[in-house]
């Protein structure tokens, strides 16, 4: 098998963990979301980032010496803004719920991950066949997710309406969730501009799977400042501190099972973008959106989230998840 194409393979699996992660949530029912949260963001942002970083780059300290502040900072101003993202995606979730939130905030990141890389980095190869391939993989990737979106609207209307529930404003959601899409590619970017964190990783000796655990730190440090003090306001505000010490060590457990199976689709992520060729940064993205969509549709499928919805919802949502699939075919062919 060649490069690109194992490439593709750890992408596959990147997709597939990313797509479950959260799957634990639904059997801590005892913790609020932030005590939850919390948890989860210490261990995939700070806790398993460091020990990656440690454990699998000889010189750590002298690699960031050579990359030098400019660079870092970079790296730390977009970990910043994607860890502002998630918190984006909490309050979202909350205004237009999970399914129409995925969509709008998976699409607009795939694009804009994709497109941002491509037009600063790799501008002339735009008018190549790869690039056409690539700038139509992404207009069938917007058009599968806006299709996987009216299909969790339906879904989300087919629900019984709690009891004396005001009607939200969806479009301060709406907003919140498109520029959490835009500034979820930041983790992207993180990867596509701080290149030269890998190549100094490399020469101080990590190898070159290992390479992307240099971006990954103080990426992720830097987006776990957010999520931590979101968390820690949400604590206080709703009195869901006690809830810690209320439950037994699987609650504990099954948020570093979040946080395990989110950070090790990262660390798929980061090892396959070199094997997809020049174009990696700008192809790995939207693929990776994509089959993060895929691979969350049919986990919920599976776990009984369409069973209430009626055959019409499930149907575009099937269709749009084949979009996708024809999307990243396409993308594929361009690596």
């Amino acid at each position: 098998m060649n490069s690109a194409g194992f490439g593709l393979l750890l992408l596959v699996a990147a997709g597939l963990m990313n797509a479950s992660f959260a799957l634990p949530m639904k059997y801590t029912p005892r913790w609020a979301w932030e005590n939850t949260w919390l948890v989860f963001s210490f261990v995939a942002l700070v806790l398993l980032p460091a020990l990656a970083a440690f454990s699998t780059l000889p010189q750590l300290a002298q690699v960031y010496g050579a990359a030098g502040f400019t660079l870092l900072w970079h790296v730390v101003v977009f970990g910043a803004g994607w860890g502002l993202a998630q918190v984006f995606f909490g309050i979202a979730v909350d205004a237009i719920g999970i399914a129409l939130t995925f969509s709008l905030v998976l699409g607009t990141s795939a694009a804009m991950g994709a497109l941002i890389p491509m037009l600063l980095l790799h501008a002339e190869k735009l008018h190549t066949p790869a690039g056409r391939l690539m700038l139509l993989g992404i207009a069938l990737l917007l058009v599968g997710v806006a299709i996987c979106a009216v299909a969790g609207s339906l879904r989300d209307k087919a629900k019984p309406a709690a009891a004396n529930q005001p009607r939200k404003n969806a479009t301060p959601g709406l907003i919140l969730a498109i520029l959490c899409g835009a500034l979820a590619s930041f983790q992207n970017f993180g990867i596509a501009f701080g290149t030269p964190l890998l190549a100094l990783a490399t020469q101080h000796g990590a190898h070159p799977a290992n390479a992307a655990n240099a971006v990954w730190l103080p990426l992720f440090m830097a987006g776990a400042i957010p999520n931590l003090l979101y968390c820690v306001y949400l604590l206080r505000k709703k009195s869901t501190a006690g809830k810690f010490l209320s439950v037994g060590i699987n609650y504990w457990f099954l948020a570093f099972v979040m946080g395990a199976f989110w950070f090790g689709s990262v660390l798929l992520y980061g090892a396959a973008v070199p094997r997809l060729g020049a174009l990696g940064s700008a192809l790995g993205w939207p693929l990776y959106m994509s089959l993060i969509v895929v691979a969350a549709s049919f986990v919920g499928i599976a776990t009984g989230e369409w069973k209430l919805s009626g055959r019409r919802p499930l149907t575009i949502q099937l269709a749009g998840v084949a979009t996708l699939i024809v999307a990243i075919v396409i993308l594929a062919r361009a690596t």
